[in-house]
């Protein structure tokens, strides 16, 4: 997943704030100099520099940023993240937006890493979904990856996925999954709700089968029967509590949507420090 942020990107996010200009800001002197800090009030995993920094630098080239932490390290309470120099008209201007952008970001890499580490040691690996904030979901999608895990497909467009109402429409999980071999080289991952469509799907032979809501029982039994080597993935209730134990089970992926869903932005303060004339 591409770890930069889109001019056009920027220049919306900035767009969406600014509109016909930023009024508050005028009150300051076009002269004025100044510095701000960046430190962050709790712990997380610190993600999203590059749109941070393309914020102020789409406002003003000159602003000059120095981050004394490196993207992906987790950083504790009161850590000193960044600190900027440059016009204080600009920096007040894009503070919000920057910060929205980093606290998001770094809240999404904070629980990646959470269940990335809850699954450290297995095989299996930790997947996002496309439960993402509209806009972002490119840089949520970096920002799993910054905390450990995996990017499921990125939209409609690079890969399939065959769910119930895909079956119905299609006439049948054979169906659905041979049209999709015709018309597409990407990945074919095909949705079952019980052991008996498993058994379908596999005689189909997709790419890819997703257990939903499957208990960790029938999971286990469905790994067993699985000697085609084709992938499995569980998807559906899986918590931070009980990931472990589906892990456990033998499959090769676990899909989350709360890795980008549920996220709470990380606290983060930024400050003016010093101004000059």
């Amino acid at each position: 997943m591409n770890n930069q942020p889109t001019t056009t990107e920027i220049k919306n996010f900035l767009a969406e704030d600014i509109g016909s200009g930023d009024i508050t800001a005028s009150i300051i002197p076009a002269s004025r100099q100044a510095k701000a800090r960046v430190i962050t009030r709790e712990s997380m995993v610190l993600c999203g520099q590059a749109w941070f920094d393309s914020v102020f630098k789409t406002l003003n080239p000159n602003v000059n940023i120095s981050w004394f932490k490196a993207e992906g390290d987790v950083c504790e309470a009161d850590t000193l993240l960044c600190e900027l120099n440059g016009s204080a008209r600009d920096l007040l201007t894009g503070e919000r937006t920057a910060l929205n952008l980093l606290q998001t970001l770094s809240s999404t890499a904070s629980v990646a890493k959470q269940y990335a580490d809850a699954v450290s040691g297995t095989q299996c690996k930790v997947l996002d979904t496309r439960k993402t904030i509209p806009g972002l979901r490119n840089a949520q999608k970096y920002a799993v990856t910054c905390g450990g895990c995996a990017n499921h497909r990125t939209g409609l467009y690079d890969g399939v996925l065959i769910k119930e109402n895909h079956i119905m429409a299609a006439g049948s999980i054979a169906l659905a999954i041979s049209s999709a071999r015709a018309i597409s080289d990407v990945l074919v991952e095909v949705e079952v709700e019980s052991l008996d469509e498993y058994q379908q799907a596999l005689a189909a032979k997709p790419d890819r089968i997703m257990l939903d809501n499957f208990s960790n029982a029938d999971m286990k039994t469905a790994v067993s029967l699985n000697h085609q080597g084709i992938e499995l993935e569980a998807s559906g209730d899986i918590t931070l509590d009980t990931i472990r134990e589906v892990a456990e089970t033998g499959v090769d992926f676990i899909s989350i949507g709360a890795l980008t869903k549920h996220v709470k932005a990380v606290d983060l303060s930024m400050r003016i420090t010093m101004e000059t004339a």
